[in-house]
């Protein structure tokens, strides 16, 4: 069945299934850890029992996504050795003490308290609890560290030798871990993280207020996820625009396939926006694009020379189709992040915020946005470093194991099958709890909480409180 088939590719295909799956988890949990720490913030800062509500609310989707996310890791992980061997072998002693200090930094921090965090609320004192949770977002964040230091030294790599035998060793690991590319990286992940969360419980939010369950808890987080669109996803797109003036320092490749620049342009490039790219015969067809705005943006001169792909041998062409559309896809996305945020911005200055239905559907709909966009950040970053596992010293073709194609191809099925049933299962669970609406609690305050009457108010008042304060 599969021997016609290429072991590289199949290995490719395994590998970038399973990173799909992964990658979703980590970039909800790391924005929901962080608003989880912020909520539990305002609690203690208030005493405002919504935000205590909304706690309990979503640490148990935390919980589930945090669980999901540390299972598809593992499985990743062990193709390491079952499929790219020969990567491990060769990067082993660079790549494989930055990952140990991932387990024992970030992951040992997010484990130790995380049960503290999860089932301590009443059993633990409010202060230790606290900690417990801006522990688990610290860990959460030391993982996207350490994980973004592995995969940008790749991208950009520095501060090593290569022995005889071809291995690669650290010889500066400050040069290792603080590569060309990692600020660029961290900051534009970690954004996107918290905007994938924003638009998850933004969408909550809607979800409710559509449904006519206008409580303190459903408008509380609605605006909290409407704050976060306005006011980061601009912020995004200019950590975006360094992160891409950075990779054309380092992988001009990658941006020549981003923009579907296969010809070089000595007067100013254009912005393409959109077009077929062709790799058979080099050309974008029925381009559709803006006389030196490429230029303009990458270079700050729109008549600044551009060089394209006809000046790099085809052998080190990345593919160019999925580049192009799958950078698209993301900066059309966060557009549309952003057009949320801005007209969240008009609905709450003319006090509209919990009622335009068409705003609150918007919202809805763009629930999913932020993991496609994320997917599609990762496709870009990692198809366009193609041919390269480590960007112009090892090539993927050189990096797999030793391996017939029919293996391969047998446990890919099986990775599909069993992740069809699992994570879907554990999906289609997190959605039904968030479909149910954030209750008060119904056995009073927790112990040790704070007590202060204005943290109380039943019914609408709490409502009308709990919008005043977010406006």
């Amino acid at each position: 069945m599969f021997e016609s088939l290429d072991a590289v590719l199949l290995a490719r295909m395994q590998f970038a299934f399973t990173m799909s799956f992964h990658i979703v988890f980590p970039a909800f949990t790391i924005g929901l850890a962080s608003y989880l720490a912020v909520v539990q913030t305002l609690w203690l800062a208030t005493g405002r029992e919504v935000y205590h509500n909304l706690f309990k609310y979503w640490v148990r989707v935390f919980a589930v996504a945090f669980g999901m996310g540390v299972v598809s890791g593992i499985v990743m992980s062990y193709q390491f050795g079952t499929n790219w061997s020969v990567f491990s072998d060769r990067a082993g002693p660079v790549i494989g003490p930055l990952m140990a200090y991932e387990v024992m930094s970030a992951f040992f921090l997010e484990a130790g308290f995380l049960g503290v965090m999860l089932f301590g609320m009443d059993r633990v004192g409010r202060g230790l609890h606290a900690f417990a949770t801006y522990a688990v977002a610290l860990g959460t964040l030391l993982s996207a560290f350490w994980i973004l230091a592995v995969n940008s030294w790749m991208q950009t790599p520095q501060g090593h030798v290569v022995a005889d035998n071809g291995q690669f060793l650290p010889a500066d690991w400050w040069a290792v871990i603080f590569n060309p590319s990692l600020p660029y990286r961290l900051v534009h992940m970690v954004l996107a993280a918290y905007l994938t969360t924003a638009l998850v419980v933004g969408a909550a939010g809607a979800w409710h207020l559509l449904r006519a369950r206008a409580t303190a808890e459903s408008r509380v987080m609605f605006s909290m996820a409407m704050w976060m669109l306005l006011l980061v996803a601009p912020v995004q797109i200019v950590a975006g625009d360094r992160h891409g003036l950075n990779t054309l320092d380092h992988q001009p490749t990658k941006i020549m396939a981003m923009e579907g620049h296969f010809e070089s342009h000595p007067e100013g490039a254009p912005l393409y926006l959109f077009g077929l790219p062709n790799m058979e015969t080099g050309t974008l067809d029925h381009a559709v694009g803006l006389p030196g705005l490429g230029s303009l943006i990458l270079m700050h001169d729109s008549g600044a020379a551009m060089s394209g792909l006809d000046s790099v041998p085809r052998d080190q062409w990345p593919p160019v189709p999925v580049v192009f559309w799958s950078f698209r896809v993301m900066v059309g996305l966060g557009l549309l992040m952003l057009a949320v945020g801005l007209w969240s911005g008009l609905a709450r200055l003319k006090g509209r915020l919990y009622d335009w239905r068409w705003l609150h559907r918007a919202a809805l709909l763009a629930g999913p946005a932020g993991f496609v966009a994320v997917l599609a950040g990762w496709v870009t970053t990692e198809a366009g470093r193609q041919p390269y596992t480590i960007y112009g010293l090892l090539r993927t073709a050189d990096s797999v194991s030793p391996i017939a194609a029919p293996a391969v191809g047998v446990s890919l099925i099986a990775f599909v099958l069993v992740y069809a049933a699992v994570f879907a299962a554990g999906v289609v669970y997190m959605l039904r709890m968030m479909a149910r609406p954030p209750m008060p609690d119904e056995h009073g305050p927790v112990r040790g909480a704070p007590q202060r009457a204005a943290g109380i108010v039943p019914g609408g008042a709490a409502a009308a409180t709990a919008g005043r304060e977010l406006r």
